[in-house]
């Protein structure tokens, strides 16, 4: 039985090898410079770095990349359902399409309650 994992272990070996043999051949054959403190200073276009490392998002930009993620979902889900509806209801009956409409009621009062915040008023800042 353990005949069947030495082609495993074969290529566990294999990739370490590689990546063993890359990593020397790049410090071997690399180029290495004097260090300084302006070589390794960070490089943003030719500027000198200034001012805070990551800039502060607004709150509305991770509101709205949520709504994003959240109605994308409703996509993925809705189409596998849509392809299978009229199969399952022949088969089940109309058990498929009330889950979906109560799916569809949910995401419709997070969508109001949304609206009503104003989370999709660009207007606002």
């Amino acid at each position: 039985m353990l005949d069947q994992y030495i082609p495993v272990l074969l290529q566990i070996l294999v990739v370490a090898g590689f990546a063993g043999a890359t990593l020397l051949v790049s410090v071997l054959l690399g180029k290495s410079a004097a260090r300084s403190q302006i070589k390794d200073s960070a490089y943003e276009c030719g500027m000198l770095p200034q001012g805070e490392a990551q800039p502060r998002f607004s709150v509305k930009f991770y509101l709205v990349a949520m709504l994003f993620v959240l109605f994308d979902i409703e996509v993925v889900v809705m189409y596998p359902w849509a392809v299978v509806f009229q199969d399952h209801v022949a088969n089940y009956g109309t058990g498929i399409f009330w889950a979906m409409t109560g799916f569809i009621a949910i995401l419709t009062v997070g969508y109001a309650y949304a609206l009503k915040k104003g989370a999709l008023n660009w207007q606002e800042s």
